[in-house]
């Protein structure tokens, strides 16, 4: 898990890399007149303009999403195999004869547990050296998620195994947490029971396997434990860590009100590495935000058609941060520069500087706004934060004595995992010696 993480998936970042440019010349619709054609119920928070299938097209997001063509305001009704092979063709850069399509997904298989939102999906193979598999949104005709041989081994090795995520398990969300409740606890007890009886049995005398097990059970036994302990808190029993706290409100009102598609008449200039732009509203004003290969979004205003290179002023993040949470005093605030206990890196670093604020509400609510694109990057509650250290510090060391990626913490882990897996592997050894010898 420390060099394999998680489940294969598409970062935003390969996303971004592999979306084509922007062709604005075949743009023929504005935001509000692809609105219209979407026949979008309510208003969209979020719009998008991007490529797909070689043609301009918004996609309009609220708890839904409507994709129309700028070129021609036709909507995206079907993504069948026909489109999934040409999606497929411009993810991939590789001709359409290298592609083989392997049917719709309706239900969730081995690789698309944490993707369920996005079915049904399309699923091609793709003929490459990798053995790659992509899954097509029939909702936003875009890959959503991207696997090869080598991201499916490491799974079967680190994220399967360890989160018991086997699709025949996982996809029966109740009965999955009952048997990570109950086989954590169960091993919870083991562990407390074998931590007494390295006290206890002290005076023994053991040899061979069973004096290497007692040395292992003393050297690794409180890390086993307290591995075991904050897994099961990871799937938090009771849900005693939800719930609670305030400024539900505080994203809306740093918009400053519901998006106005009429606003964003002229587009910015185009570049040749301009690959997506989003139109927000931000503190009352119409901004673009223009995605590139290789850099952050970058804001434009929808009016002057200028970039926006300083961050928002931090009185008025705290001034609409407290219009979102009325009534709730602000205890303190800070612009970070650096990342603290609760708001740090981890697969991917969060921006900074960040505005850390704390409100004095019952369940002292702690947000952090990022002051340049004026949005909530995190919230955490007093539970929360109970439990980020007993579960995150427990479970993988995420302490801020030492770098979270650095040599210091990963050889740390490496040898306490070595220590750990000796320990059980000799446990198992012995359990099974003895149980072949009461029954034979």
């Amino acid at each position: 898990m420390i060099f394999a993480r998680g489940m294969p998936s598409l970062t935003p970042e390969l996303r971004l890399k592999r979306l084509p440019a922007l062709n604005f010349d075949a743009v023929k619709l504005s935001p509000s007149e692809a609105l219209e054609k979407a026949q979008f119920d309510g208003i969209p928070s979020r719009a998008t303009l991007l490529m797909i299938m070689g043609r301009p097209a918004y996609r309009f997001s609220s708890r839904g999403s409507v994709t129309v063509f700028a070129d021609s305001g036709d909507l995206i009704e079907q993504v069948g195999e026909r489109e999934a092979i040409k999606i497929a063709s411009s993810f991939t850069d590789l001709s359409e004869s290298r592609l083989n399509y392997a049917g719709e997904i309706s239900k969730p298989d081995q690789w698309t547990l944490e993707d369920t939102r996005a079915l049904p999906m399309q699923k091609v193979f793709v003929d490459d050296e990798a053995r790659t598999q992509l899954y097509i949104s029939e909702e936003t005709a875009e890959v959503e998620l991207l696997t090869t041989r080598g991201t499916r081994a490491l799974a079967w090795f680190a994220a399967i195994p360890h989160w018991m995520y086997f699709s025949w398990l996982r996809s029966n969300g109740p009965v999955w947490r009952q048997v990570v409740l109950w086989t954590s606890g169960i091993g919870m007890i083991l562990a407390c029971l074998g931590i007494v009886l390295a006290f206890t049995q002290y005076p023994t005398r053991y040899v061979g396997l069973m004096r290497l097990h007692y040395i292992t059970g003393v050297a690794f036994g409180v890390f086993s434990l307290t591995w075991v302990f904050s897994g099961l808190l990871s799937m938090e029993p009771f849900f005693w860590a939800s719930g609670g706290g305030t400024g539900n409100r505080i994203p809306q009102a740093l918009r400053g009100g519901p998006l106005d598609l009429a606003a964003f008449e002229k587009f910015p200039a185009a570049r040749a590495d301009l690959k997506q732009i989003d139109f927000l509203r931000i503190q009352g004003e119409p901004y673009y935000a223009a995605h590139r290969t290789d850099s952050e979004p970058q804001l434009i205003s929808a009016h002057s058609l200028q970039a926006r290179d300083q961050l928002f002023a931090t009185e008025s993040l705290l001034a609409y941060a407290g219009q979102g949470n009325p009534g709730v005093p602000i205890a303190e605030a800070a612009l970070l520069s650096g990342y603290d206990s609760y708001y740090h890196p981890t697969e991917r670093k969060p921006p900074l500087p960040v505005l850390r604020v704390k409100f004095g509400d019952p369940d002292a609510t702690w947000f952090y706004i990022d002051p340049r694109m004026s949005q909530v990057v995190s919230r955490f509650t007093r539970r929360e934060r109970l439990q980020r250290w007993i579960y995150h510090g427990l479970h993988s060391l995420d302490f801020n004595f030492w770098s979270y990626q650095g040599w210091a913490w990963t050889a740390a882990m490496v040898t306490l995992n070595i220590g750990g897996t000796l320990l059980s592997a000799i446990g198992v050894i012995i359990g099974v010696k003895r149980l072949f010898r009461s029954v034979y």
